[in-house]
């Protein structure tokens, strides 16, 4: 016991031992400077400063433009031109497939099947073609029998207002509703999840009145049904249909992505709107 006290005494003593450091003039041996330290003072002021260098360091990668040297960081002009580029291939690839149409239709010329000749006698005719107005006017037994239906028909409007056929809607997509229609929460559609590339298809017959890219929800398309309905398919893979195209109900008009910058995954957002108002499509469709 004795030997380690003495052995703690003497580590204590060696810690605290004071040492004086000089700096002299070589020529004059002039003292210019001097230093008392001890061996505790300097491990001491050593960590002291180690730590204030490491957080020196943290501060100017974290807040610099420094860290852009580091591998594994990423500048946030890089990101911009990353997205840009993305927008940019989606619109070449868009343009392309306009391209293919037009190629398509154009093919049968191109090989051969249609000569240049037909296609100007075709030409020819429909500029010659003249309407004989004398034609059109209704004849004698025309004008009697759209006066007889006239009268016939003229008293029977709420007949006819009770046999309106309704309309009917169609799932666009089988899935597992992930996120169903909630007023309160502003989420005025349900998302059904599902694989993507799975084809969705037109909840009922109606007329594509946008097909078109968005920064939020990526590639969208919009259907106008009978009856003032609207329906909106969002985060699309791809769109099949353009802008006027007629499409029957069942039709395959996209397949499921997950485009745009608020989206969650493969799944589609589909809302349904009557009369300008968004209504719950559980109430109008069975996804089951």
């Amino acid at each position: 016991m004795a030997k380690k006290k003495t052995k703690k005494s003497k580590f204590k003593q060696k810690l605290t031992d004071k040492y004086r450091l000089v700096v002299l003039n070589e020529n004059t041996f002039e003292e210019r400077f001097s230093l008392k330290l001890s061996r505790l003072n300097v491990f001491v002021l050593s960590g002291f400063f180690s730590i204030l260098l490491v957080v020196l360091t943290i501060v100017l990668i974290a807040f610099t433009p420094i860290k852009e040297y580091i591998p594994g960081y990423e500048s946030s002009k890089l990101k911009a031109d990353a997205v840009q580029l993305t927008f940019d291939a989606e619109a070449l690839k868009q343009k392309l497939r306009i391209l293919e149409n037009y190629t398509i239709a154009l093919q049968p010329v191109l090989t051969g099947k249609i000569s240049s000749e037909e296609i100007d006698s075709l030409q020819v005719q429909a500029r010659q073609s003249v309407i004989d107005e004398s034609k059109l006017n209704a004849t004698k037994e025309d004008s009697l029998f759209r006066e007889k239906v006239d009268r016939a028909t003229r008293f029977s409007l709420l007949d006819n207002a009770k046999s309106s056929v309704k309309i009917v809607f169609f799932a666009p997509l089988k899935g597992i509703i992930s996120q169903e229609f909630d007023a309160n929460s502003k989420h005025f559609a349900i998302d059904i999840a599902s694989k993507k590339g799975s084809p969705i298809k037109a909840a009922a017959d109606g007329t594509v009145i946008f097909s078109d890219w968005s920064t939020d929800t990526g590639y969208v398309i919009i259907l106008k049904h009978s009856k003032d309905f609207i329906s909106v398919y969002k985060h699309n893979g791809n769109l099949l249909k353009q802008q006027g195209d007629f499409v029957k109900s069942g039709e395959v008009i996209a397949s499921v992505g997950s485009t745009g910058e608020l989206t969650t995954g493969p799944h589609l957002h589909f809302e349904l709107w009557k009369g300008g108002y968004a209504v719950n499509p559980i109430n109008f469709i069975d996804f089951k």
